[in-house]
């Protein structure tokens, strides 16, 4: 299950090139279910994802180079490139009635901003989605300051549907 919050930001961190990054680039070979296919740095996948915005199921499955190249020739729509910089959230904040229901007191929780920033025709859009243990922790979290609009429940910031913008 995947239980993710996505947000713009007003500014990039400071540091940025300090954090871990990735090169991804992704294709959509359907987008009702989602089946995408991605390589990341010298990792490629194919994943199906269920229907949902904050949470949904997610399958990754391993592919070899040869098979993710022939799957994108399959490929519907724009392919999407993208740095992915890992940042670790030190001390993520919560509503002050939230409790784990894991039993971890809230310094026990790690949280991550994977920090996306599109390359063209996508650029300069620029998406922090934080991935959740349980919908009631995503819920609770109170987003970072350099973060602006909460757009989750907005479809059109699902790669899926950037994959088909024009």
């Amino acid at each position: 299950m995947e239980i993710e919050r996505k947000f713009t930001i007003t500014k990039l961190p400071e540091n940025l090139e300090s954090y871990p990054c990735r090169v991804i680039e992704q294709a959509y070979l359907n987008t009702d279910p989602v089946v995408r296919i991605r390589r990341e740095d010298d990792s490629y996948y194919l994943t199906y994802k269920g229907k949902g915005l904050l949470a949904r199921e997610e399958y990754n499955l391993p592919l070899n180079k040869e098979s993710y190249y022939h799957l994108r020739e399959k490929a519907d729509g724009n392919i999407i490139s993208k740095k992915r910089y890992v940042i670790p959230i030190k001390h993520p904040k919560f509503t002050p009635t939230f409790v784990s229901s894991t039993g971890n007191s809230l310094d026990q929780i790690s949280l991550f901003v994977e920090l996306d920033i599109f390359e063209p025709p996508f650029a300069p859009l620029v998406i922090a989605e934080v991935e959740f243990p349980d919908k009631e922790t995503a819920e609770a979290f109170l987003p970072l300051d350099w973060f602006s609009q909460d757009v989750t429940n907005d479809p059109a910031y699902h790669n899926s549907n950037l994959s088909k913008a024009r």
